[in-house]
């Protein structure tokens, strides 16, 4: 059985497992760091920046 590769809209690299939100794909590693991230942190910024890509792409 041949696997599928999806783009991470949060790494940019292409992964087998994840998850799908509407259009945009999350790798699980992604997720995970998603997850545990603090608010607090700088990286959780970087990821609300990703996100808000989910927001645009459910109205086109």
């Amino acid at each position: 059985m041949m696997s599928k590769h999806c783009l991470c809209g949060i790494c940019d690299q292409e992964k087998q497992e994840g998850i799908h939100l509407y259009r945009l794909f999350i790798c699980k590693q992604c997720e995970q760091k998603i997850i545990q991230t603090e608010p607090k942190e700088v990286q959780y910024h970087y990821f609300v920046k990703k996100l808000r890509n989910l927001n645009q792409m459910t109205f086109h």
